[in-house]
């Protein structure tokens, strides 16, 4: 599965980004396949190791703000790997062509 991920503390003023940084260090820890961009991380694994870091990647967020808001997007494909890339390069195979 892919879940796309944005973990926002609340409570702590508009600089978020060593609030954010905490929860992209639990996700990259982690060992399974990610990418960070502006707006979200996604994380692919399955559901059980997926659900696990986004949880601890909340609490770390949450240890430092008085509140944290999840926007959370999946897309669930039981025996597909690699989907991270695949999907991107098949985009660029379009856009290439």
């Amino acid at each position: 599965m892919l879940v796309a991920f944005s973990v926002t503390p609340l409570g702590v003023g508009e600089g978020v980004a060593e609030y954010v940084a905490d929860a992209v260090r639990v996700v990259r820890e982690s060992g399974l396949p990610n990418r960070t961009d502006a707006m979200f991380t996604t994380v692919e694994g399955d559901w059980d190791e997926v659900m696990d870091v986004v949880r601890r990647a909340v609490e770390a967020v949450a240890a430092k703000a008085p509140r944290v808001s999840l926007s959370l997007k999946a897309d669930i494909r039981p025996g597909v790997t690699g989907a991270l890339d695949a999907k991107v390069e098949a985009v660029e195979r379009y856009l290439g062509a």
